[in-house]
């Protein structure tokens, strides 16, 4: 041993005393402190976490990440979440930083990565704990990690399979990013994230960033983000929605020191009112949970927010008001309410007194209109989400208290049995405040005290009316129960099935009657105790209703144990008596005759044995009399009914659990003089006065439970024992079911079975299992029986099973229950996992609606308080990790054995709990591995469901699958079996088979073969726990490389088996598995066999699709992992530019230039001079990803020099030899490229270019360069030249992806190798291009996209050349070729914008091609003319001075197309000549002109990330004005309307802003009314989709509009109508009584007038009248969801309007029409706000036949 190793040594200390001190650790579970065997836990903690951290160092130490690492990193999980953080801040830091370190092992697995982000996450979750100062941590490693999984390569090609991670990694520079948010605004999906980002930076820096410059474009970028339908063709302005949560967070953070942003969102969600309405979709219902109480930033890890920004009160009240309404409406969505409510109860926690009333308000009045059943359901439902802030007292609100009864009262019609929802939704409601009130008539404390406000008193002499609800309440759910009894009493066939619906009623009501019994006064509950009682003894039901029949009886029990036993429990076991002393014994214990009312009275006495133990015992007697004279009765129902009871009785006498869930301790019965109840309402439990009581089972119950046990449970072993041929089925059933419940209810106080230790299930140097298991003071110390029950039950089912099998095949319940006891005896101490969820899942739905996210758990409601300390208690006792036994390892086989029973349902069971046991313990899926082993190949023909059963095993379930969770030795015996499985054939036996492949697909994740740690991790955990001595080290280390070696040899047998079952004369199928299992088995660490690759290879020709799949991607892994390694080198940035020319970086005033600069031209292909000679060609810094240089440079430069070694006939390795003999034989690349062909055409006949195929081939030339080229090229003319037409498309596919392989393949060739390779590809691709058409053009568009993607352009000069070559290329001839050349041509965008000068040079050409005739053409050359204007970007202090120019080019197009409307102008567009009608050839250029411009316009904002210019918005008139000119062709007016509305929908400046409303004034002045139309029309989407920018010129587009209402064309008038309701329904103009008095005067205007005595009438005048009525129509319409106070008069002025002319007429009965039909939902609310006469008058008109004719 080293000295330092005996220093460390010396100081390993488990530091103890330390953490027995609680104040030093960090934050344990609070509520453990209140469990009954707090001093055990104690204790227990303290040494479990000693030894997790022990064992995790040793893990690291001794090099073992599996399984040991792995294991106790997961005990160490399980105890953060038992514990909490049970321990102290040094080992807090020494975590973090182990798991840190071993992220710091290089070639560590990603399971091992997952797991060291899960606890890393975990350990840094409540960053309060640890400070700045306590923790440094090096982004370094976990950027390195992110980057490896977020860009993994491998994970394509199987090399790895990676576990879902969550990394976010962040880096900002707030100022530019906000820059580049702004520059680029159009179609990015990037600009989520930078969402994320802003709401990040904002949220931990409030006060210190001041947004109000940004405020108008960071609403208006919200707006926009929401993505809703803008315009008549309900396009959204924004393709990607932004995160709702986000923008809320971003929203909170920047309120405060009289910030605009409270008004900036009044403002928004005004613009966004009418999408919140049912009747609409929004998204805007998202949770806004914890906005408040993470704004009081803790400063240890965020920044202290500044005093002056912290919310105010003022602020929140702000807030709460502007937010309101619109989860008012809400609400009512039937899509996002739920959403909605929860906003509400968030929003109720910060001001009560805005929120509760008007709810209630609007429950009262959906109470009084029964027509609307989904309004009353969404109301009580939200209301049950806000009843903790109705019923308690705050220092704001109080008054909510005053509702309480009169809201219980009105509900109880809810209570209907005809509409589930709504019983389901008004129990819910019930049972919600009745958990958080006390039921105590509190009436005589208005007398007592003089302490009480005025809401108290009125609140106190409320509470006199809870006997009249209580009564109320019971009688409808009597009647209830009556109606669902007498509707089955006639059914004579009894089942469990019940309704789901009911099952939740029946849970409801137990729980509002437990809430009644347990919280309210002694007078109340013997009022309760009587009317229940009565009920109970007045008749007997139908089994139907014995949910609802628990739920009364539990009630009782609940608030009285001792009273309700005494009142019922000796008249039911009368009553049991009396009807057995007069029952035939023949019928009832040998025929299983029914008799209801035995079950009835059975049903009430299994409910009555659940209560409190204590209270139990002085009825020993009757209770052992009923079950002495029930016990063997066997109908089914009845004995089950029984066995339950006995089960409950058990665990009432025997288990730890919590015996009261009140509200308060505080004694709720009168006087009232130092305890008020009412003040206890919805309050927090004072942890302080916590007082927790839990029944802890004295000696007499212990000896009643073994009593019972003793007398049940032998007799039923004795009688199975002794008579078990001689039973029927039903006394076998009927006898194991008492066994089983008896085993459920006594089997915590039973120890495990002594057994030695199983040691062989896994090889660790590591212990699987820990020394501390989870044990309390209150459990029986020494057994009272003579012998261990657990192990009784082993032997005596073992046998009974036997028999079964032997002799009762069709006994299947019976084999079913055997089961079942069987798996208990091994894992059952108690509680069982699945119940635990079950009560875990109610537990959370109910804490979701009574918490309060706004405090701690400190301030939690006592009962749930409460129950969370109950399933504390049973997270526990789920804990204990036992090691496993030789008895353990019985009871699998056993249920192995009949695992693989003919009978399925046997089968089904045995699987079930085998399963379960499995998952028990730790690692035990090894030991039956072989087992499963043995039967696959041992089966014959005529052990088919013995295979099925393996099979189905193999499946496992949704929690258990085997053939990932063994280890590598098991894997090599059971994989293989899998594969290999005889019964093959079987379609049953196939599909299984091919279940599993596909689970393991999914399942299988990259698995550890040799272990290594690092040094820095093993001084980690030397820290963490303490060095271990040299010779364990030593030991360790051997055993390590054994490990390593025993791992590598598993894996190797276990590819040569797979790979033998492949190359055997096996079936397809198998053949399939076995493939697919063997790609998946890829490991980048481990060289793969020769035979493998030859498999791989020699599947490229077979038969058989799906095997020529895996091969490909086989061949493609292969490639990869072959691949010679690349040189890097690295250089500064100056050294790299001095070499290209260029002297320094262009930086000025201190600020980068991003876009065209002199310092990054040389990375274009501008000015590129190819290099002559391969020095030069080596030298060369070849730069490929985009990125580069665009921005500004890093200071030192890192890549790969343009040279790599390849391999060559006379210097390649064995594995490389096999790919070069086959591919070298070009009879074999002939039948692999035939076999492509027929391989992936798509069900509508078009060809897919195949990415794993590119890969494979890329991999190929790029590993053996020119060698297979002659083959291949030979292969490729063969394929261009198919004759068949059949075949043709996937020939050229199969062409296009080798060629893409080629190209891509030949990056780092020398200039002599791609010189001889484009002398061959040129001259072939030109025969392809030139025979080019629709069919094929995408697949060779993909080839080089593929081929050319992430690479310098320099660096691809070649293919680049090539493709210049095509643009104008005279040899094509076919308009489907030219077509296809250009969708070629375009695939030069993946170099961005390092090819400049070739898109100028597109750009020019394509320019002279607008006018084209044909159609097709035109189109495409509209998309390549959009493309190449894609660069043209401008960020903040950049520019773009290489790229094609929008504005220049966009001025020149215009230019034109003022020539060609001018032109469509002056010539008619057809000649009449000899009764043949032509079309002028000059007109039709000028209208297919007009046609590509339009669609250039609309493809520019699909294809650009700026596409407004200046030249945009001076086109923008001229789009407007050729609205007629294209009217009689739908498809172009159609794109036309489009891209006009992408103007409008686009994000504008206020420069852009400006100039547009400009424009829209020039285009008004128009004489073409058609101009004036779609440019009033336009300005509704202009001004939504830019709403705050826009702000500023709110009243020039108030004088705008309200000029186009008196436009002289009818068609203008209406749209400026429809514009102004717009702009007044988003809150951007206000309707002012300027406007209403305007609107007013005008409306009233006389058009008639005289002239020579005549009366005529005036057209101006007409106009004027028009447009005021248009106004107030616009004015109505501009709330269709409410009713302004000015609605009303503007109403009554519209019905003053009868007898106008038909046009007013017209406006006027659309405008009523919309408004009842939007008004129509909630009139019963709307009405209120008119007066008697107003409503008389509406009512007429709208039932007018005039208005409806």
């Amino acid at each position: 041993m080293r000295a330092d190793d005996h220093k460390i040594n010396s100081t390993c200390d488990t530091n103890t005393d330390e953490m027995m001190q609680e104040n030093n650790l960090q934050k344990p579970n609070i509520y453990n402190k209140y469990l009954p065997f707090y001093d055990s836990i104690k204790r227990q903690g303290v040494s479990k976490f000693d030894e997790i951290r022990e064992n995790l160092s040793r893990s690291i130490q001794l090099n073992e990440l599996q399984p040991g690492f792995s294991f106790w990193s997961n005990a160490l999980q399980e105890f953060i979440t038992l514990y909490g953080f049970y321990f102290t801040k040094t080992n807090h830091l020494k975590l973090v930083n182990f798991y840190l370190s071993v992220l710091s092992i290089t070639d560590l697995q990603y399971t091992s990565v997952h797991i060291c982000c899960e606890l890393l996450s975990e350990l840094l979750r409540k960053t309060r704990l640890i400070t700045r100062d306590d923790l440094v941590i090096d982004w370094h490693t976990l950027y390195r990690w992110a980057k490896l999984i977020h860009s993994n390569h491998d994970k394509a090609h199987a090399l790895v399979t990676l576990p879902e991670f969550v990394l976010h990694i962040v880096e900002l520079w707030l100022s530019e990013f906000f820059n580049i948010w702004e520059s680029i605004y159009n179609r990015t999906v990037w600009e989520l994230h930078m969402i994320g980002i802003f709401s990040s930076v904002a949220w931990n820096n409030i006060g210190y960033i001041d947004w109000e410059p940004w405020l108008a474009q960071i609403f208006t970028r919200i707006l926009r983000g929401f993505s809703v339908p803008v315009g008549k063709m309900q396009l959204s302005p924004q393709r990607y929605r932004y995160s709702t949560n986000e923008i809320a967070r971003w929203i909170i953070a920047m309120m405060g020191n009289g910030s605009a942003c409270l008004k900036y969102l009044g403002d928004l969600l005004m613009a966004m009112k009418s999408f919140y309405h049912p009747s609409n979709t929004g998204r805007f219902q998202e949770s806004l949970s914890d906005f408040f109480s993470e704004r009081k930033a803790h400063p240890l890890w965020w920044f202290q927010p500044r005093g002056s920004y912290r919310l105010t009160e003022q602020n929140i009240t702000d807030f709460v008001n502007c937010i309101k309404d619109y989860v008012f409406i809400s609400i009512f969505n039937k899509e996002h309410g739920q959403k909605a409510i929860e906003a509400c109860k968030y929003l109720s926690m910060l001001r009560p007194e805005l929120i509760v009333p008007p709810v209630i308000e609007k429950l009262f009045s959906s109470i009084e209109n029964i027509t609307e059943p989904h309004r009353f359901t969404a109301i009580v439902d939200c209301l049950t989400y806000l009843a903790r802030q109705l019923v308690r007292q705050t220092s704001s609100y109080s008054e909510g208290q005053a509702y309480v009864l009169p809201l219980l009262m009105s509900v109880l019609p809810g209570i209907d049995l005809n509409d589930p929802k709504k019983i389901y939704t008004t129990l819910k409601f019930l049972n919600t405040v009745l958990s958080l009130i006390t039921c105590v008539d509190c009436s005589s404390a208005v007398q007592i005290r003089d302490d009480l406000t005025d809401i108290e008193k009125q609140v106190c002499l409320s509470t006199k009316s809870f006997e009249n609800f209580i009564s109320t309440f019971l009688d409808r759910v009597f009647q209830m129960i009556e109606h669902l009894s007498s509707d089955m009493f006639d059914t004579t066939v009894i089942t469990d099935e019940v309704n789901i619906d009911y099952r939740d009623i029946e849970l409801l009501l137990e729980s509002i009657l437990r809430n009644i019994t347990g919280q309210c006064s002694s007078k109340i509950y013997w009022f309760v105790q009587e009317k229940l009682t009565n009920f109970l003894s007045g008749a007997y039901f139908s089994p139907k209703v014995k949910g609802f029949v628990s739920a009364v009886v539990r009630a009782l029990l609940h608030g009285n144990p001792v009273e309700a036993l005494k009142c019922v429990l000796p008249k039911t076991c009368e009553s049991i008596e009396k009807i057995m002393n007069h029952a035939d014994t023949t019928e009832l214990f040998i025929n299983g005759k029914e008799d209801l009312e035995l079950i009835w009275y059975l049903t009430l006495f299994s409910e009555l044995v659940r209560a409190r133990g204590d209270t139990l015992l002085i009825y020993k007697p009757m209770i052992m009399s009923i079950f002495n004279r029930s016990i063997h009765i066997v109908h089914k129902y009845s004995y089950e009914i029984l066995a339950n009871a006995a089960r409950d009785l058990l665990e009432s006498l025997s288990y730890v659990y919590p015996i009261e869930y009140r509200l308060t301790i505080e004694n709720l019965d009168e006087p009232f003089i130092d305890f008020l109840p009412i003040r206890v309402w919805g309050q927090p439990v004072d942890f302080d006065r916590f007082q927790m009581q839990y029944h802890i089972p004295n000696v007499d119950e212990i000896d009643f439970a073994c009593e019972f046990v003793k007398a049940f449970l032998y007799s039923e072993l004795t009688l199975l024992n002794e008579k078990i041929l001689k039973l029927s089925n039903q006394e076998r059933s009927r006898s194991l079911s008492f066994v089983y419940n008896i085993a459920l209810g006594y089997f915590h106080m039973i120890p495990r079975i002594e057994s030695e230790q199983l040691a062989d299930l896994v090889l660790s140097v590591v212990p699987y299992n820990s020394k501390y298991q989870f044990q309390t003071s209150t459990y029986m110390r020494e057994s009272k029986f003579n012998e261990n029950l657990r192990m009784r039950l082993v032997n005596d089912i073992g046998k009974l099973l036997d028999l079964l099998v032997k002799n009762h095949l069709d006994d299947v319940a019976s084999m079913k229950k055997a089961l079942e006891i069987l798996s208990l005896s091994s894992i059952y101490y108690g509680v069982s996992k699945k119940d635990n969820a079950v009560r875990y899942r109610y537990f959370n739905s109910n804490k979701k609606i009574f918490k309060n996210q706004m405090c701690d758990e400190r301030r939690a409601l006592r009962f749930l308080a409460i129950e969370t300390m109950a399933l504390q208690i049973e997270d526990f006792i789920l804990s204990n990790s036992e090691p496993m036994t030789h008895i353990d390892e019985q009871v699998v086989f056993r249920l192995f054995e009949l695992s693989l029973h003919q009978y399925i349902e046997i089968r089904r069971t045995a699987q079930s709990e085998l399963f379960s046991v499995l998952n028990h313990y730790a690692f035990s899926s090894n030991m039956i591995a072989d087992r499963i082993v043995e039967v696959l190949k041992t089966a014959n023909e005529t052990d088919h469901d013995q295979v099925k059963g393996c099979l189905y095993i193999l499946l496992g379930n949704d929690s258990f699958f085997l053939p990932t969770k063994i280890s590598w030795s098991k894997m090599e015996k059971l994989w293989p079996s899998i594969a290999s499985v005889n019964h093959s054939e079987k379609r049953s036996i196939t599909n299984l088979i091919q279940r599993i492949s596909h689970k393991i697909e999914k399942l299988f994740v990259t698995k550890e073969i040799n272990q290594n740690a690092n040094e820095e991790s093993t001084r980690a955990a030397i820290t963490l726990w303490c060095a271990i001595e040299s010779k364990e080290l030593e030991t360790g280390n051997k055993l390590h490389e054994q490990q390593n070696l025993a791992n590598t040899q598993s894996y190797n047998n276990l590819m040569e088996q797979l790979n033998s079952l492949i190359t055997s004369n096996t079936t397809w199928k198998q053949q399939q598995v076995a493939m697919s299992m063997m790609f998946h088995l890829f490991q980048k660490y481990i060289p793969m066999s020769c035979s493998c690759i030859r498999t791989c290879v020699d599947l490229l020709v077979h038969d058989n699709v799906e095997l020529r799949e895996y091969a490909i991607k086989s061949i493609a892994a292969i490639c990869r992992l072959q691949k010679p390694p690349r040189i890097y080198v690295e250089k500064p940035l100056g050294e790299i530019l001095q070499h290209n020319g260029q002297s320094s970086v262009t930086i000025i005033n201190d600020a980068y230039h991003p876009g065209d600069r002199m310092d990054n031209a040389w990375l274009t292909i501008d000015g590129y001079i190819p290099p002559t000679t391969q020095s030069e060609w080596e030298q060369t810094c070849f730069l490929d990803k985009s990125f580069h240089g665009y921005y500004t440079w890093p200071k030192m430069i890192k890549y790969s020099i343009n040279k790599r070694e390849r391999y060559s006939q006379n210097n390649m390795p064995e594995q490389a030899a096999i790919l070069y003999n086959r591919f070298i034989d070009k009879n074999f690349v002939k039948r692999m490229t035939q076999f492509m062909i027929l391989d992936h055409d798509n069900v509508d006949g078009q060809t897919e270019f195949d990415t794993i195929r590119f890969a494979a081939f890329k991999g190929l030339f790029r590993n053996f360069g020119l060698a297979f080229i002659d083959n291949f090229m030979e292969q490729l003319y063969m394929l261009i030249h198919e004759k068949t037409k059949e075949k043709q498309n996937g020939s050229h596919r199969v062409a296009a992806e080798i060629v893409a392989g080629i190209i891509r393949g030949s990056k780092y060739w020398t200039i002599e190798m791609l010189d001889e390779l484009w002398k061959n590809l040129t001259v072939f691709l030109n025969e392809v291009c030139s025979n080019l058409n629709s069919n094929t053009c995408s697949c060779w568009g993909s080839c080089f996209k593929y081929a050319m993607e992430n690479v310098d352009p320099r660096r691809m000069y070649r293919p680049i050349q090539f493709l210049q070559s095509l643009i104008n290329n005279p040899a094509v001839i076919n308009i489907s070729s030219v077509t296809s050349l250009w969708y070629i041509i375009q695939q030069l965008d993946v170099f961005k914008w390092r090819v400049p000068s070739i898109w100028c040079y597109i750009n020019d050409h394509v320019k002279k091609l607008l006018h084209h005739s044909f159609t097709a053409i035109r189109d495409r050359m509209a998309i390549v003319l959009s493309i190449s204007l894609i660069f043209d970007l401008t960020l903040f202090h950049g520019e773009s001075i290489r790229q094609p120019n929008i504005d220049q080019t966009i001025d020149e197009i215009h230019e034109q197309l003022h020539r060609a409307i001018k032109s469509y102008e002056e010539k008619p567009l057809t000649n009449v000549s000899d009764q043949i009608v032509e079309i002028d050839p000059e007109v039709r250029e000028a209208l297919n002109f007009i046609d590509t411009v339009i669609l250039i316009h609309t493809k520019i904002f699909f294809f650009c990330s700026q596409p407004i210019k200046n030249s945009i918005i001076r086109i923008f008139p001229t789009l407007c004005n050729i609205e007629s000119i294209v009217a009689h062709d739908d498809v172009v007016k159609t794109n036309l309307a489009i891209s006009r509305l992408n103007v409008g929908m686009a994000y504008l400046n206020v420069n852009f802003v400006e100039a547009l409303i400009k424009q829209l004034e020039h285009v008004y002045e128009s004489s073409t009314w058609h101009a004036r139309q779609v440019a009033i029309d336009f300005v509704q989407t202009m001004i939504f989709s830019n709403l705050f920018n826009a702000r500023s010129y709110a009243n020039r587009i108030h004088d705008f509009v309200l000029k186009s209402l008196s436009d002289e064309q009818y068609e203008v008038r209406i749209i400026a109508s429809t514009t102004l309701s717009g702009l007044y329904q988003c809150g951007y103009i206000q309707v002012t009584d300027e406007d209403l008095k305007y609107f007013r005067i005008m409306s009233k205007t006389n058009y008639f007038t005289k002239i020579n005595t005549k009366k005529v009438i005036s057209t101006n005048d007409i106009i004027k009248r028009h447009a005021g009525v248009l106004g107030l129509c616009a004015i109505v319409l501009s709330n269709p969801y409410d009713i302004p106070m000015y609605v009303p008069d503007v109403l009554m002025l519209l019905c003053e309007h009868p007898h106008d002319s038909h046009l007013i007429q017209k406006s006027i009965k659309q405008c009523l029409s919309d408004f009842r039909h939007t008004h129509h939902d909630s009139w019963h609310e709307h009405r209120e706000k008119f007066t008697d006469d107003q409503i008389v008058i509406l009512t007429d008109v709208l039932i007018s036949h005039t208005y409806y004719a």
